[in-house]
């Protein structure tokens, strides 16, 4: 059974170690301290480059997958890439097919093409085991690696996770309103996430997204899970969050209930909790090790 935290972060961001002692993390997050990495192309065969950063360290590592439409440059992506040079641990971002700096075209990517790109990544960029942080359908796409990649998955922390979210949102609508978008052959849903205020989404998509929906079965994933989401989320509702958690087959899994989060999660506080998360868990898969 998962735990539920409603949680107000405070200003503080101390944990306790394994020997009570107390230490602050990563000052260089805490106070916006950016260290660039150098963006990197890989190629493949008869696929588009993609875009990435890396920082060499130890495991395990740290995988982030940004939400749809997003890239590797937000304010979470970033955060993380200080901490993980903080404590000395690798970390790996990069752009999906037609995201950000990576080749391809937006708008002919699916969730099949996006989850090619994660496996591509883990096998033939990221050393040794990683914890994937994914964030909105990253935390899909986070989901469906780790049942693809279990001997590489070692935790999950998932952020306002969108499994299944297209394909639940749309079968959710009146009746008229599906017919009306079926036929244009496209919807648009309104967002505050983007600056067009909109995601146009085709139904090529949604079909192809059908495929990869994990929510109607048991998840077969036992590795730590951590799933934080905002209850004030407008884009992917928060009990999406809570059905992950009862589906995984993990016994080791939390759900972190924002009162006052968004669907980005990139306030200070949010920001602090996804590191403090991660910094636990590595805590914890290191003690186990």
């Amino acid at each position: 059974m998962a735990a539920v935290a409603l949680l107000h972060w405070g200003t503080r961001f101390f944990q306790t170690v394994n020997n009570g002692a107390v230490r602050l993390i990563s000052p260089m997050v805490l106070h916006g301290v950016r260290q660039k990495s150098s963006v990197q192309y890989i190629s493949r065969p008869d696929l588009p480059k993609l875009a990435y950063r890396r920082v060499k360290g130890k495991s395990p590592g740290v995988v982030f997958l940004p939400g749809y439409g997003s890239n590797m440059s937000g304010q979470k992506s970033e955060a993380l890439q200080d901490f993980c040079k903080s404590l000395g641990h690798s970390y790996l971002r990069f752009d999906y097919t037609g995201h950000g700096a990576s080749e391809g075209v937006f708008s002919e990517g699916t969730i099949g093409t996006w989850k090619k790109d994660v496996l591509f990544m883990l096998d033939e960029v990221a050393d040794g085991p990683q914890i994937l942080v994914g964030s909105g359908m990253g935390g899909w796409l986070m989901l469906l690696a780790a049942i693809a990649r279990p001997e590489k998955t070692k935790a999950l922390v998932g952020i306002s996770t969108a499994a299944d979210h297209f394909v639940t949102a749309f079968k959710s609508l009146p009746l008229e309103a599906r017919k009306e978008f079926e036929e244009k052959g496209m919807w648009t849903i309104p967002t505050k996430s983007n600056e067009e205020g909109v995601y146009t989404v085709s139904m090529d998509f949604l079909k192809e997204a059908e495929n990869h929906c994990i929510l109607q079965s048991p998840i077969p994933i036992t590795c730590p899970v951590r799933l934080i989401h905002g209850l004030k989320d407008e884009d992917v509702p928060w009990h999406i969050s809570m059905q992950v958690a009862e589906r995984v087959l993990s016994s080791d899994v939390d759900v972190i209930l924002r009162r006052h989060g968004q669907h980005t999660m990139r306030e200070k506080d949010d920001i602090k909790l996804m590191v403090y998360t991660i910094d636990d868990l590595i805590d914890k898969l290191t003690t186990m090790a």
